[in-house]
């Protein structure tokens, strides 16, 4: 797998991103049962600052958020629900999957606010944020919960309890 980590904010060096991120995209990888030597993906590990820029210059939301995905290709189903279109090998035989920036202090506010350990909640954004680039959304109910549901699924193959139940919910 061509995993390309950078590194922007170096609080994500101490909290080891780049065995968390090679877990997860593994993870997703395996699920979906992608060669994981042929799929690119880079990964930026940054601040709040430079994700709001982000925010602000792709999605016109000019603040911090957790996780951000770019495809490399569009691949979100026509039907609410529905299963993207999987990604294939380009001319060169690999599968260019695209980017994803990931903010440290989002991150890590996130989990102290839910009483999660930051590699468990840094691990989640990072499968989301892949989910993202195999064509997977959560702003149509039906696609919403197809997501959440493999997020579940994979994470809870990594050890990581179901972040969508709340301690209310149980």
């Amino acid at each position: 797998m061509t995993l390309d980590i950078t590194i922007e904010d170096a609080r994500w060096q101490q909290a080891g991103l780049e065995p968390l991120a090679e877990e997860a995209v593994a993870a997703v990888l395996a699920h979906f049962g992608l060669d994981a030597e042929m799929c690119e993906i880079s990964l930026l590990g940054c601040d709040d600052a430079q994700i709001a820029g982000l925010n602000a210059e792709f999605r016109e939301k000019p603040v911090p958020t957790n996780v951000l995905s770019w495809p490399a290709e569009e691949r979100a189903p026509d039907t609410d629900g529905g299963t993207p279109v999987p990604p294939e090998p380009d001319f060169t035989g690999e599968i260019p999957l695209g980017d994803i920036a990931i903010s440290y202090g989002t991150c890590a506010r996130e989990a102290s606010e839910a009483g999660k350990p930051l590699a468990d909640h840094a691990r989640h954004l990072i499968v989301h944020g892949l989910l993202h680039l195999l064509g997977y959304d959560h702003i149509r109910d039906r696609d919403a919960a197809l997501m959440e549901g493999i997020e579940v699924l994979i994470l809870g193959k990594m050890g990581i309890a179901n972040p969508y139940m709340t301690e209310d919910a149980s």
